[in-house]
């Protein structure tokens, strides 16, 4: 990838970024079952603290120095606030509403960075949202009947999460012009902490050894997702890496034949082909765009 265009970099790292967040939303489902699901939210993003702090403390306290204080509490405000939403909503919401429900997101990512970032959003990239919303909707089928099974109060919050994780990430892009990437992530772990930690203490259920290390592995799984998204909003326009997350429904698919078992429906695959070239075509407009 070294000869490739910064925008199609920035595509490839949120890529990555789609395929470890699905691997940790899967794990964050089955331990809100198990716990409450705020109270899994703050060890994630506490446990996710202490993955990075302790080579951070290595270096030095210039590696954990933010040259913008503020906009990384703006940021873990946003954050926290989502994550609230979404961890309530969490044990109501099946793993494809989750999922089909998050690509909403870089509707109001893009309308974001338009008007608060002054990225140009250009007619192939909001075609590549449009065509892989519509490969989502294919997968999803909301008109079919029993699809959604009516609005439910869990579908509800996750509609309300959108718009906030969209700000968190906006204010993320504003950071990577101010801040190394690591230390972006590191302040957005520890912000989110602080500010759950209220509801950790009172809502403390002591975890069972396979609910630590499952956490422990969320702690990472977060840590890496979220560093592999901000090398992508470092690297390219954050409108343009907005439909690679139409992929993660190809991730969720992949991952319930190996892990599962469960073989997609001919309505997954012909809406994750759609999503797919709906990639692939932005990343060639892109690549000759750089070119030219």
């Amino acid at each position: 990838m070294t000869g490739a265009s910064p925008v199609v970099r920035g595509m490839a790292w949120m890529a990555l970024t789609g395929f470890v967040f699905i691997l940790l939303n899967a794990l964050m489902k089955k331990l809100s079952h198990e716990l409450d699901p705020w109270l899994v939210g703050f060890l994630r993003y506490l446990l996710g603290a202490l993955v990075m702090l302790a080579p951070a403390l290595r270096q030095g306290k210039r590696a954990l120095r933010s040259n913008a204080p503020g906009l990384q509490f703006v940021r873990g405000l946003f954050l926290a606030c989502g994550m609230m939403l979404w961890f309530a909503a969490l044990p109501f919401v099946t793993l494809p509403e989750l999922t089909a429900i998050g690509f909403t997101g870089p509707i109001f990512i893009c309308l974001g960075a338009t008007l608060f970032l002054g990225e140009r959003m250009s007619g192939a990239r909001w075609a590549a949202v449009l065509i892989g919303f519509s490969g989502v909707l294919l997968v999803v089928r909301p008109w079919a009947p029993g699809g959604f099974n009516g609005i439910s109060r869990g579908v509800l919050l996750m509609l309300a999460a959108a718009p906030v994780f969209a700000g968190s990430f906006l204010v993320a892009k504003k950071l990577t012009r101010h801040d190394p990437s690591r230390v972006v992530v590191l302040w957005q772990h520890l912000w989110v902490t602080i500010l759950l930690a209220g509801f950790a203490i009172v809502l403390w259920t002591p975890p069972s050894a396979t609910q630590w290390v499952l956490l422990v592995f969320c702690g990472f799984l977060g840590t890496a997702g979220h560093y592999c998204m901000t090398r992508a909003f470092r690297i390219a326009d954050i409108s343009a890496t907005q439909p690679i997350k139409f992929l993660e429904l190809v991730w969720s698919a992949v991952l319930g034949i190996i892990v599962f078992d469960t073989v997609p429906t001919g309505a997954t695959v012909a809406g994750g082909l759609v999503i797919l070239a709906s990639t692939l075509l932005l990343a060639r407009h892109e690549s000759r765009a750089a070119v030219r």
